[in-house]
């Protein structure tokens, strides 16, 4: 029997990918064993043991960006977790692992040379991480989710779905999605999300905006995450959460999205068809831009940056895109022509060429 040991966590683009792979994994071989690793405080303290997986923790010990005390901490604390992790490796007897970055991913990939087991990276964004990087230097293989990220001798496979999106048929959902957020059936719905963190700037052109939007003719079904904005005006076709447990419905209650433009993201909205206005993130490396570049070059997304997304870009560009209902559909189909549902099994294929390698 095999004994996968699958590295990451901090964040949801971390751990999503992570469980698709898990649960394809035991879908087509029931027998495999499944470890998670993560460090404590993540999402996936929470999203792993709910999923039904066993999930052990390392100590954080985040690459250093600046000379300060964790800088000088740093050689011990990395060094406390590479050698947690090749004790897991040792005791639970792992054949393989997985990392898709994230905290755990670093030390894991380490220790995995150390202890001569196969090592697969997951790069999920167009622009890779410090760890994913390293799984390159060490030898592992790496599959990315977009083409043209620089990672030498990587393959695209992809970005593993949740099964819930993979199995979404938004038409035949769509009714029972309305219903459980309290829409107008007869009203289109565009969903605007900044993830579970919330976003800025989408929160206040969205609330600031909200007249015209509604009077378009449409629906809102905002998700604000914990930054929430202003307050919730309680008006009819306007449905605001803080978060939402249920993405897969809000996908088919939806016709038009505007979001951040994480990997993830994406790939879901690409996968499931969904048309898109992205509002990259404007802190960080870059990643979200070029992540976007694919869905955008083949129409079925517009780039705004964060700083042009507000409330004059509502009444003048997408009030109009409202009410011209053929260009959306246009985009639907644009954005499903670059989707692909098949990332859990390329990676898988790619995990099972390195463990084949790896076999004397």
């Amino acid at each position: 029997m095999t004994t996968a040991l699958l590295a990451g966590g901090g964040t949801a683009g971390h751990v999503n990918p992570l469980l698709a792979l898990a649960d394809h994994w035991r879908a087509v071989e029931p027998e495999v064993g499944i470890l998670a690793l993560g460090t404590a405080g993540g999402l996936e303290e929470r999203l792993v043991p709910a999923r039904g997986y066993e999930l052990l923790t390392i100590p954080r010990a985040p690459f250093p960006r600046r000379p300060n005390s964790a800088a000088v901490r740093f050689p011990r604390d990395f060094r406390d977790a590479v050698d947690r992790t090749r004790a897991i490796i040792r005791e639970r007897g792992a054949d393989v692992v997985v990392g898709f970055g994230g905290y755990a991913s670093a030390p894991a990939y380490v220790a995995a040379r150390l202890e001569r087991v196969p090592l697969v990276a997951h790069e999920a964004n167009a622009r890779p991480g410090i760890a994913n990087r390293l799984a390159g230097w060490l030898g592992g293989r790496v599959g990315t989710t977009f083409p043209g990220t620089p990672l030498r001798g990587a393959r695209v496979v992809g970005m593993p779905l949740r099964r819930e999106i993979l199995e979404l048929d938004r038409p035949a959902l769509r009714g029972e999605a309305v219903a459980v957020f309290g829409l107008d059936a007869e009203k289109p719905t565009l969903l605007v999300t900044g993830g579970s963190t919330g976003a800025k700037r989408l929160n206040e052109t969205i609330g600031d905006s909200i007249a015209h939007l509604l009077g378009s003719g449409w629906n809102v079904l905002h998700i604000t995450g914990r930054d929430r904005g202003g307050e919730d005006p309680g008006l009819p076709g306007y449905r605001v959460m803080e978060y939402c447990d249920r993405m897969d419905l809000a996908f088919a209650a939806a016709d038009l999205v505007v979001c951040r433009s994480g990997s993830a993201t994406v790939s879901e909205l690409a996968a499931v068809g969904l048309p898109s206005i992205l509002v990259p993130y404007p802190v960080g490396n870059g990643e979200q831009r070029l992540n976007a570049r694919e869905l955008v070059g083949a129409g079925g997304a517009r780039l705004v940056d964060d700083a042009a997304f507000t409330p004059a870009f509502v009444t003048a560009e997408l009030v109009p895109l409202l009410t011209g209902r053929a260009e959306i559909a246009r985009m639907a189909a644009a954005a499903q022509s670059v989707g692909r549902r098949d990332g859990s099994a390329a990676l898988l294929a790619l995990v099972r060429e390195a463990m084949a390698a790896a076999t004397p």
